[in-house]
């Protein structure tokens, strides 16, 4: 890994926390992500599964971690499986966790090798009622590989068909979203990475430039700041391309006149950060696009202070969309007299602002959330709304990652560059 490490005493904390919502007589199992393969020999990078790193702090492949809180052996109740070390396995691909390591990393005294977690399972499960097994449940989630948890799922329920089966997911969807200090102050972190990408960019950019050289510039000073690199596939969209919501291509010329999308995020020790700025090829915004920048960061503004404990999500999403509205009628795409006869179930501003305003972000970038659950102190969501007007090869999309507190918000964001007439100065200075 290439971040620093961090104090363990998040991964005890976590699991102080999370044993709290286990039924009694109860042993749960996280396994780690696969490495997945690309052709012959290759491999994709490996990417720790994040329940598992969570609790543990582990970021290695071939790890499991068990939890056991009514264990009859008091040093079985946290358990730590990781792959046996070597001379050989070290002299081909590096230094492993040996045990010593693994219980630094994640303040589990217990570490067995993974080669005795059937014999040590089996003694657990002997003594437990429930076993609770994870699964990915993102709503957004399309999982067609099958994974190691998958096929744990499958060996487990076959050998002990009897046990009464739980799941961990709606655990950790309660857990997760309440980010602790630790987590906080990771989080900034890449935060401050992402700052660090933008504000090399504003010197970088002119006409000619083509979208893949921006985003290696933004690479650049990802990794020389312990980044393992973006948090999600970069979008750096010029002209119409700012139009289309998940362009990656990233392949074109910038040109003169245009506006620059870039949705781009670095990511420090799995956490992730979520950035979205506009720039002008030019240096300078016309006179219309710096009129929509500006009605697309008031809704910005107006949407983060409604950030506040107790709001539900669905009807923030609605009293933004009430601000867009009003800003689409000041710019002339929408006429009042059509918005007060509008399906309220498909209301007008859709047609240029057709995505959600704010996501939970974390060890995700859209991290697992309760969608019901009302807004709570220590949450982090993004605040991300857009205009995107096709017919002027226009689109502008602005956003934060904001920390919810008990007093309003804390913009982890707050120091990178936003207002309009701040870009401007520092690209022409």
């Amino acid at each position: 890994m290439k971040y620093t490490a961090i104090d363990n005493n998040l991964y005890v904390n976590n699991r102080a926390n999370f044993v709290k919502h286990l039924k009694s007589n109860s042993v749960a199992v996280f396994n780690s992500n696969d490495i997945m393969p690309t052709n012959a020999d290759g491999t994709m990078p490996f990417r720790q599964n994040n329940d598992l790193l969570y609790l543990s702090g582990v970021d290695q492949e071939e790890s499991i971690l068990v939890i056991a809180p009514n264990a009859s052996n008091p040093a079985h109740r946290e358990i730590l499986f990781v792959k046996e070390t070597s001379e050989l396995i070290a002299i081909w691909e590096g230094e492993k966790l040996d045990k010593v390591g693994a219980t630094k990393q994640s303040g589990i005294q217990t570490v067995y090798w993974l080669s005795q977690f059937d014999s040590i399972f089996h003694g657990l499960v002997t003594e437990a009622e429930h076993i609770y097994l994870n699964q990915n449940e993102h709503l957004r989630a399309i999982v067609t590989v099958e994974t190691r948890d998958d096929r744990f799922r499958k060996e487990c329920k076959a050998k002990y068909p009897d046990h009464e089966y739980e799941r961990l997911a709606p655990i950790m969807r309660k857990l997760r979203p309440i980010k602790s200090q630790l987590e906080i102050d990771v989080m900034q972190q890449a935060c401050n990475i992402t700052e660090k990408g933008f504000r090399r960019l504003l010197d970088f950019v002119k006409p000619g430039v083509m979208e893949y050289e921006i985003e290696a510039e933004l690479m650049h000073e990802f990794l020389i700041n312990r980044s393992r690199g973006f948090a999600y596939e970069p979008i750096i969209a010029s002209g119409f391309n700012a139009c289309v919501l998940h362009y990656v291509e990233n392949n074109k010329e910038c040109r003169a006149g245009d506006v620059i999308l870039l949705d781009v995020g670095a990511e420090y020790a799995n956490y992730a950060s979520d950035m979205t700025r506009c720039i002008p090829v030019s240096g300078k915004f016309t006179q219309r696009q710096k009129d929509v920048y500006n009605a697309v960061l008031r809704v910005m503004k107006g949407a983060t202070a409604m950030l506040n404990p107790g709001t539900l999500h669905n009807e923030y999403h609605e009293e933004v969309g009430k601000m867009m509205e009003s800003e689409l009628i000041g710019l002339g795409l929408l006429d009042k007299h059509d918005v007060t006869k509008q399906d309220s179930n498909n209301p007008l501003y859709k047609k240029y602002f057709m995505h959600g305003t704010s996501h939970h972000i974390g060890l995700d970038v859209h991290d697992v959330e309760e969608r019901n659950r009302p807004f709570e102190e220590g949450m982090v969501l993004t605040v991300e709304p857009g205009l995107y007007i096709r017919e002027e090869s226009l689109g502008i999309r602005l956003e934060n990652d904001v920390l919810i507190t008990k007093d309003g918000q804390h913009d982890l964001m707050a120091n990178i560059p936003l207002e309009a007439d701040e870009i401007e100065d520092l690209m022409n200075s």
